[in-house]
C-alpha cells in the first residue's frame, strides 16, 4: 500500500517528514556524493547564520563520549551575505528539486536577529522558511540564552515576526518547553523545533581540565534521545503548533518515536556525522513503518502514542 508521506511543517511543505538538524549536515551540498539530497529528504536546515560573520569558539570544540558528542563550535559562520554567495545557487536548485530549505537565524541580541532576518529576506528568495535559534547567548544580558524564559523567547519572536511573511520556526532549548512553547505560539511562531543540545561537561582526569576549550558544551546524540522524546510530548500537549522533533535520532525507529510523541517532522543530527546515509535510511524506514501501520498518510501517526 502506498502511503502519503507529505507533511506541512508550519507552512513548509515537505515531501516526507525527514529534515536535518542545523550544524550537522553542512548546507546539503557536502552530502550530495552519498545520495541525491534533493530527491530523498523533505527538508534540510542550514547551519546557523548571523548578520555578520562569527569566528566561533577556540579549539578543541568537539569531544566524543559514549553514545554522544559534545560541541562548543559557537556557531561559526560567514554571515548572511557570505552564506548566500557561497551556497545560494545550490540551495535554490535544491528547492527546485523538491527539498525544502530552512535557513537558521542566529544572533546575540534582538538587533542582530532583526538584521539577519532582513538580510535573508533580501538575499534568499529561495528559502522555504526560517528557524530562529533562541539558544544563542545574549551578550548584552551577561550570556544567558536569548530564549531562556517565556518573556525573553516572546521578545525574540516579536522582533522577527513582522520582518517576514515566510514560515518562522523556533529552535528551543531543552527546558520549560511547554511554557516557552505557549509564549512563542502567542507571538506568531508557525512551528517549533526541539530540542537543542543539552548543557554538559566532560573532564580529562589526567590534566584535570575540560576536554574542550570551554568548561561546558552542548551534548547531542543517542544519549539524549529519550529526553528529547519526552520534551516533544510535553510540548505537544501544550501548543497547537506543528513540531519538529530533534535529539538523538539515529534510526527510523527513533524518528517514529518522535512522531508518535507529537512531532510532525523530525531532524536527523549527530547521526549524520557517523553515518552520512543516516537521514536517507530514516526516510526509507519511516515509509515502510507507515505502510505496516496501515495508514493512508503519515500524518495519522502524529501524536498517536497510546499512553
Amino acid at each position: 500500500m502506498s502511503v502519503n508521506m507529505a507533511v506541512d511543517l508550519g507552512g513548509i511543505a515537505m515531501r516526507n517528514p525527514v529534515n536535518t538538524a542545523s550544524g550537522t549536515f553542512g548546507n546539503g551540498v557536502q552530502f550530495e556524493g552519498f545520495y541525491d539530497v534533493g530527491a530523498t529528504l523533505g527538508a534540510i536546515t542550514c547551519k546557523g547564520v548571523a548578520a555578520q560573520p562569527w569566528d566561533g569558539n577556540p579549539a578543541p570544540r568537539l569531544a566524543e563520549l559514549p553514545s554522544a558528542i559534545m560541541n562548543s563550535v559557537g556557531l561559526q559562520n560567514p554571515g548572511v551575505a557570505g552564506f548566500v554567495e557561497r551556497y545560494g545557487a545550490y540551495l535554490q536548485g535544491l528547492r527546485e528539486r523538491g527539498c525544502a530549505v530552512i535557513c537558521q537565524i542566529a544572533g546575540h541580541s534582538l538587533e542582530e536577529y532583526a538584521r539577519a532576518t532582513e538580510l535573508f529576506e533580501e538575499l534568499a528568495p529561495w528559502a522555504s522558511g526560517f528557524e530562529v535559534n533562541i539558544s544563542c547567548p545574549n551578550i548584552a544580558a551577561g550570556g544567558a540564552a536569548m530564549g531562556a524564559t517565556p518573556a525573553a523567547a516572546a521578545e525574540v519572536m516579536r522582533t522577527v515576526r513582522p520582518l517576514t511573511s515566510r514560515p518562522v520556526l523556533v529552535k528551543m532549548a531543552p527546558h520549560d518547553v511547554a511554557e516557552i512553547g505557549r509564549a512563542l505560539q502567542a507571538e506568531g511562531a508557525d512551528a517549533l523545533s526541539l530540542i537543542n543540545t543539552i548543557p554538559a561537561m566532560a573532564l580529562d582526569v589526567r590534566t584535570r581540565r575540560s576536554r574542550l576549550a570551554r568548561p561546558t558544551a552542548g551534548l547531542s546524540g543517542p544519549a539524549i534521545h529519550a529526553i528529547a522524546v519526552r520534551m516533544v510530548w510535553e510540548c505537544a500537549q501544550a501548543v497547537d503548533l506543528p513540531l519538529c522533533g530533534i535529539g538523538g535520532i539515529a534510526s527510523w525507529e527513533d524518528a517514529a518515536e518522535m512522531i508518535l510523541a507529537g512531532a510532525t517532522a523530525v531532524s536527523v543530527g549527530t547521526a549524520n556525522l557517523t553515518d552520512p546515509l543516516a537521514a536517507a535510511h530514516v526516510a526509507e524506514g519511516l515509509e515502510r513503518w507507515a505502510a505496516e501501520q496501515g495508514v493512508d498518510s503519515i500524518t495519522e501517526l502524529v501524536g498517536a502514542a497510546e499512553l
